[in-house]
């Protein structure tokens, strides 16, 4: 997931149909009555249901591809169609039950945010990288995140792209990239003048095998298949149809779209959380102290029941944040939802581990799960800065406590 602090105002955007998030001047295709058993939810099953458990994020997508679960994920079956937010949660949760938090990070990263920041891009050379990513030939990676700037400072990065003899230039690195490792495609921001200004970068789609990239895995062991690593661009050199999108609107359509990506958060956070609690309430069902169930405790049960009060609580601030920013465009709202994701997600989280106790050390156990789901409380935003931009618009906030639907 991406990481970043500039949210600039939004522009002038049409307000998608309910349940999707798009872009301004796009008009939604509705969907058709689904015969018996052709439905969304049937075809994700008959997707995923042939691959291995242990399948990795390259078999996972490109079962997605073929199945024609990514395109059915936008409105136009091309993700320059708004994203039909009630698809990507569900997807989310099927990856999700699955077990490998690594891989439903590399699906997220890709479908609320990259393929549709690529769909922006005319051109042809554009226009095959998105067929092959949307049909799961490929994988794109979304390289924002900078090796000389803080993770959270888009308008600090260092990464470069110039024009010079009629060819692009791009120089400088990348660090903490979901999919950076078997990419073929890399989306990478780079600043194009200098200065802080959110008008000075652009977005450069790298083919990964293109000379002067380097990729180098990340050093950690968490997220194993989300394909995390490091890049390097040095000297890389590319015609100027790898451009993405126009000049200058780089950040602006990040913005944009991070609010896809933060919702599609929340649906992974209240999924994982919710599979966590149950796996919790099994042990507990099953552990004996003094010849009864713990289940039995009166403490252990208050603290289960406030751990799903809490995620319950997510779940209606997800419902009522997507009404809102799908409505009104009120880009604000999906940062708070955001904060909340990392506040809640980790709280749960962590009191699922002690009351797992031994067993939630085992491999795969609930504290593996809470420090692989410390992504959510940093990826697309970290938590202090959300609660920051919380408190800068704390008037809207409660003004929108006391309105009505």
């Amino acid at each position: 997931m991406s990481d970043t602090r500039y949210a600039p105002p939004p522009g002038p955007d049409a307000p998608a149909r309910p349940g999707t998030l798009g872009d301004a001047n796009t008009t939604p295709v509705p969907d058709a009555p689904d015969a018996p058993g052709t439905g969304f939810a049937g075809r994700l099953r008959r997707a995923l249901e042939p691959l291995p458990d242990d399948a990795g994020a390259a078999d996972v997508w490109r079962a997605l591809g073929r199945g024609g679960i990514t395109a059915a994920l936008y409105a136009s079956g091309h993700p320059d169609g708004p994203v039909d937010l009630d698809r990507l949660g569900a997807l989310l949760a099927a990856l999700d039950a699955r077990g490998d938090n690594g891989v439903t990070l590399s699906v997220l990263v890709q479908t609320a945010s990259a393929l549709p920041l690529l769909a922006n891009a005319p051109g042809e050379r554009c226009a095959t990288a998105r067929a092959r990513v949307l049909a799961g030939d490929a994988r794109v990676a979304l390289a924002a995140t900078d090796e000389g700037a803080p993770g959270s400072d888009l308008t600090a990065l260092t990464t470069r792209v110039a024009v010079r003899g009629g060819q692009l230039a791009l120089d400088g690195g990348k660090r903490w990239i979901t999919n950076a490792l078997g990419a073929g495609y890399l989306l990478v921001l780079a600043r194009q003048r200098p200065g802080r200004h959110f008008t000075g970068f652009s977005w450069v789609l790298v083919p990964a095998d293109t000379p002067g990239v380097t990729v180098t895995p990340a050093d950690t062991s968490l997220l194993a298949r989300s394909g995390t690593g490091h890049l390097r661009f040095d000297g890389v050199r590319l015609t100027p149809d790898h451009m993405v999108g126009r000049p200058g609107r780089a950040l602006a359509d990040f913005a944009r779209h991070m609010a896809t990506e933060r919702i599609a958060g929340a649906y992974w956070a209240v999924a994982l959380t919710s599979r966590v609690l149950r796996a919790t309430q099994d042990r507990l069902a099953h552990r004996a102290a003094d010849g009864r169930p713990l289940w039995q405790n009166p403490v252990v049960r208050r603290d289960f029941a406030a751990c799903l009060v809490r995620v319950t609580q997510l779940r209606a601030l997800l419902d009522t944040v997507t009404r809102r920013v799908t409505a009104d465009r009120d880009l604000a709202w999906a940062g708070l939802l955001k904060a909340a994701v990392g506040l809640e997600a980790d709280a749960v989280l962590s009191r699922c581990a002690e009351l797992q106790g031994a067993d939630g050390m085992a491999a795969g156990g609930a504290h593996r799960i809470r420090a692989e789901a410390a992504v959510l409380g940093i990826g697309g935003g970290a938590t202090d800065l959300m609660l920051a931009q919380v408190a800068d618009r704390a008037e809207t906030f409660l003004d929108g406590l006391g309105a009505h639907p």
